[in-house]
């Protein structure tokens, strides 16, 4: 069935776990009360970093995930992740309006990738 490795486990969740290759990533959100520039600038930072840990990169994201407290700030957050994603790499996405854990979150960012 393959080895399950957990990183970064707490007492409600790991911040990835690898399974098969597979790496998934629990919703990363930035410093609450920040615009959604700062927290999505946040956020791929700490995308970057866990992917790291997990033997993995941006180049190798199968799929993001994307809540936004509210679909105004779209066109901002989009502005810093295409400034991020590897190009030629973008992948498959899908963006949202939902009510995040408190209203200080703006952006949560969800990703799925392989390890190298």
């Amino acid at each position: 069935m393959g080895e399950i490795t957990r990183l970064e486990p707490g007492k409600r969740m790991s911040q990835a776990v690898i399974h098969n290759g597979v790496v998934y990533l629990a919703g990363v959100v930035g410093e609450p009360g920040g615009s959604v520039t700062s927290q999505t600038t946040e956020i791929l930072a700490e995308i970057d970093r866990l992917l790291a840990l997990a033997g993995s990169d941006k180049t190798r994201i199968l799929r993001a995930q994307i809540w936004l407290a509210d679909m105004n700030g779209f066109a901002e957050m989009n502005a810093v992740w295409d400034a991020w994603v590897a190009p030629g790499n973008a992948p498959a996405r899908a963006t949202g309006e939902a009510k995040l854990a408190t209203p200080d979150y703006l952006v949560e960012i969800i990703v799925t990738a392989v390890q190298k």
